[in-house]
C-alpha cells in the first residue's frame, strides 16, 4: 500500500486494508476479534493523519484507491 509519508500503525494499516476490500467496521472488528469501536478508534487516528473525515477520501489520499481518469475527465468537463 502507498504511504506518503503518513506513519500508520501496522493495526491500522490492517484496518485500511479491510476497508480496501469493502468491509464495514463491525466485520472488521470480528476479523480481528476486537470491538467496533477499537476500529472506529483507530480508523478516526488514520483519517486524523491523513488530514480527512471518511473512509473513502482516506483510500484515496494513502493511495489504495484511485479514480478512474475517465471518470475524473468527465467530472470536470
Amino acid at each position: 500500500m502507498p504511504e506518503k509519508n503518513y506513519k500508520l500503525t501496522p493495526t491500522e494499516k490492517r484496518i485500511v486494508a479491510f476497508c480496501a476490500l469493502g468491509l464495514h467496521s463491525q466485520e472488521i472488528a470480528d476479523k480481528l476479534s476486537v470491538s467496533k469501536r477499537t476500529v472506529d478508534f483507530h480508523l478516526n487516528n488514520v483519517y486524523h493523519k491523513v488530514n480527512t473525515r471518511n473512509r473513502i477520501s482516506a483510500l484515496l489520499r494513502l493511495g489504495v484507491i484511485t479514480v478512474n481518469p475517465e471518470w475524473e475527465a468527465e467530472t470536470k468537463g
